[in-house]
């Protein structure tokens, strides 16, 4: 063997080393970053268990869009229901009319790394000592006696099978649309040879008195991603094991996307009186 191929042996044998020995730096340093993890959400559970759960009269939670699915219910009718999971749903900070001017309730809502956060975020998270969430909401309530950082929001105490609540989302995007699909416009006329006119918006404005089209106008464009409640919408179940809660109703919005369960502004209705079988 001549001195060049021991000289390449000793290089490759270096290389192999050195890539092993960062290889073994790289599983340690993963292996440390999962036990921060889960020593973090160890610590997170024992805090939400010590704090406890926010008091049962704010009805506000934040939740994520599952699916349908279908429910019957004790007389076998079959109702369209709507799956909303609020899991991780917690009590970040509040607010407080002497300080702030305005008296309201922060929740947050799906748990994340805090590498992920910019600072602004950090400091607040930092500032009220609980672990950082994605997405955080005021709800204004006329008073935050009893509400604290920390609590966590459980669904069977703010929210009842067979009550009504306000549901808020953003609806799909549908993208640029005409008259017709946006506005539910009937279109014109397909005879009289007015080939290019089944569709058309018709008159937007007069010529002469204003020259102008008057802003508000229904025309054609950009359709969808608006914010939508739904109002009065009644709770079919309440899965309290896996925080899912069933309601009675379309909810705005795609799967995975975010919604605002709030308390109804709405008169309730009276449950029905059981009708006794007459006589014969």
């Amino acid at each position: 063997m001549t001195e060049e191929n021991k000289d390449k042996e000793e290089e490759i044998q270096k290389t192999q080393e050195v890539s092993s020995a960062a290889k073994a730096m790289d599983d340690k340093s993963v292996d440390a970053a999962t036990d921060k993890t889960a020593d973090v959400a160890v610590e997170e559970q024992l805090k939400a268990e010590e704090m406890g759960n926010m008091p049962a009269n704010f009805k506000i939670a934040i939740g994520k869009k599952i699916g349908m699915t279908q429910l019957f219910d004790a007389e076998g009718n079959m109702n369209s229901a709507t799956i909303i999971k609020t899991d991780s749903c917690k009590v970040v900070y509040t607010r407080e009319k002497k300080t702030d001017g305005y008296t309201a309730v922060c929740l947050g809502f799906e748990e994340i790394p805090e590498r992920k956060l910019n600072k602004a975020a950090k400091g607040i998270f930092k500032k009220f000592n609980i672990a950082p969430v994605r997405h955080m909401k005021e709800f204004r309530v006329p008073s935050t006696e009893g509400v604290k950082s920390g609590q966590s929001v459980a669904l069977t105490d703010i929210f009842k099978e067979g009550e009504y609540i306000n549901v808020q989302g953003v609806s799909k995007g549908k993208g640029f649309a005409g008259a017709m699909k946006r506005h539910n416009f009937s279109g014109s006329g397909a005879s009289h040879g007015a080939s290019d006119r089944e569709r058309a918006p018709g008159s937007i404005a007069s010529r002469r008195s204003l020259g102008r089209v008057i802003s508000g106008q229904r025309m054609a464009g950009h359709m969808g991603c608006e914010t939508v409640t739904m109002e009065k919408v009644k709770v079919l179940k309440i899965d309290s094991k896996e925080n899912v809660i069933y309601l009675n109703s379309g909810v705005p919005g795609t799967m995975g996307s975010i919604v605002y369960l709030v308390e109804t502004t709405k008169a309730q209705p009276k449950p029905k009186a059981k009708v006794k079988d007459k006589k014969k």
